[in-house]
């Protein structure tokens, strides 16, 4: 297939477009600048421009693109910038692939567990209705940004990602070089749920997505398991072989983050309902697992 993909220079998009070109499939990058190669497509999220023409013969689109939920302190302005990353960029999609003489069969539109809010010990899985904050506010937007895509016929699958469990870049990434040097440790109390999946199959459930008919709304790519931040400190440790004595106490994270640290301390306990429904098998489930697999990945992620 003619695939297109936003977002491709991420963690995820990066990996997603090496899987999809080792098994032949024609990717086009949508790129925020004046294309330079003949697999580059311009586009500008804030202004919601598209060079439509890039899209024509495209059977896919995979728009993963969005500012970095950590890569900042959050304020107002960056709050604002992680919303309209979202939320105008796929909106800028969403009307680009509608203007196509012939649209492509499928978008599969990035989001995030965060829709759930704060879920504690509770379990949800994607008929749960969206959470009280920020992030789920933002998700909500998010997601109803590719209406038009939908409305106009085109199967519109919405990834609500957990973290990604790789080495090398995204939250995760963060936390092995401190984990390696002994540092790791419990955020606050522990006992926040932390969705995870593994690098691995995080791609193999994009793929799945893009080929599975029968799927659209949203999907958690979550592994089966979820853990607590506490059973994830642990498990790092078992791994790497480390201790993990530290505890960064949530007085410190709430000075340190802002009002991020509200992120970093209350988590979903989501479960990948439809995934399993449709038949997808993880090859990393556990906790353990997905970080073995990142530890022992060649390229790091």
């Amino acid at each position: 297939m003619r695939i297109a993909v936003t977002g491709s220079s991420g963690l995820i998009g990066t990996a997603l477009v090496r899987s999809l070109r080792a098994d032949k499939h024609e990717v086009v990058r949508l790129v925020r600048r004046p294309s330079r190669a003949g697999d580059e497509v311009e586009w500008d999220p804030h202004r919601q421009y598209v060079d439509v023409g890039g899209l024509v013969g495209c059977e896919a689109v995979v728009h993963l693109a969005g500012a970095g939920i950590g890569d900042r302190r959050w304020n107002d302005a960056y709050r604002k910038e992680l919303r309209d990353s979202r939320v105008l960029g796929t909106a800028a999609i969403a009307d680009a692939v509608t203007s196509l003489d012939v649209p492509p069969r499928v978008l599969v539109s990035g989001s995030a567990v965060g829709y759930y809010g704060d879920t504690g010990d509770r379990a949800v899985d994607e008929g749960a209705p969206p959470g009280d904050g920020f992030l789920p506010r933002m998700c909500v937007e998010w997601e109803e940004a590719a209406a038009p895509a939908e409305e106009a016929g085109i199967r519109t699958v919405f990834a609500r990602s957990g973290l990604v469990v790789a080495r090398k870049g995204g939250a995760w990434g963060r936390m092995f070089p401190l984990f390696k040097a002994g540092l790791g440790g419990r955020l606050g109390n522990g006992r926040q749920y932390w969705s995870f999946i593994a690098l691995h199959d995080e791609i193999a459930a994009l793929r799945h997505l893009l080929d599975t008919e029968s799927l659209s709304g949203p999907v958690n790519l979550t592994a089966p398991e979820p853990v607590t931040n506490g059973e994830a400190t642990a498990a790092m440790g078992r791994v790497l072989h480390r201790p993990t004595v530290f505890t960064v106490p949530t007085p410190a994270l709430r000075i340190a983050l802002g009002e991020m640290s509200v992120e970093i301390l209350t988590g979903q306990r989501a479960l990948p309902a439809r995934l399993l429904e449709s038949g997808f098998s993880f090859a990393f489930p556990s906790i353990d697992e997905a970080i073995r697999a990142a530890n022992s990945s060649p390229s790091g992620v």
